[in-house]
């Protein structure tokens, strides 16, 4: 398959809402597959459509590679719709393929439901708990255009818009080839 370039923060597509699969085609497969070699290019888990300039609702994730988390399969997540998010809530730092080097905490459930549609076309609807609730949420917020500045306190956000702007201006080191811009 192909590695595709990964948008980066400032990027337009990234904060436009992704569109509903109608059916999964053999473009749809394609994509993916493209997605799951993009990411794991890039040493991420999960990898949203829009974050390869797709602009379809699918987003991937594999925690394979991670201790405690080696029995998880791969999962694709077409159309995704979060149903049920818990008040416990949990600040973790994280980071994103589409704003490299930058890390910051971000406040999310600690436990969630999620609905979509599998590659088969097959409604499923699973709870997620701890990292791969997190993960989930953050591919979740891809798909509806927003990213981990819009989760961070303001003086958060103000502390980062300095490696914002270098990001923008594409000025950090990077291991994994990028969009232009």
């Amino acid at each position: 398959m192909s590695i595709l370039p990964i948008t980066i923060y400032g990027d337009k597509i990234l904060r436009q809402k992704a569109q509903p699969v109608a059916q999964v085609t053999d473009d749809i497969i394609r994509k993916i597959k493209n997605m799951y070699d993009t990411m794991r290019n890039a040493n991420g888990v999960g990898l949203a459509a829009n974050q390869v300039g797709y602009r379809e609702s699918i987003f991937v994730i594999d925690l394979e590679g991670l201790e405690e988390y080696e029995n998880y399969k791969p999962v694709v997540m077409i159309n995704p719709q979060i149903v049920l998010e818990s008040e416990e809530k949990v600040l973790r730092e994280e980071g994103c393929l589409s704003l490299p080097q930058l890390r910051a905490d971000v406040l999310r459930s600690e436990i969630i439901k999620v609905r979509y549609i599998d590659t088969d076309e097959k409604e499923v609807e699973i709870e997620a708990d701890s990292f791969f609730a997190r993960v989930i949420l953050h591919e979740y917020d891809h798909l509806i255009g927003k990213m981990i500045p819009d989760r961070v306190a303001d003086d958060v956000k103000k502390k980062l818009t300095k490696e914002l702007t270098s990001i923008m201006n594409r000025e950090v080191e990077i291991e994994y080839p990028i969009t232009e811009g």
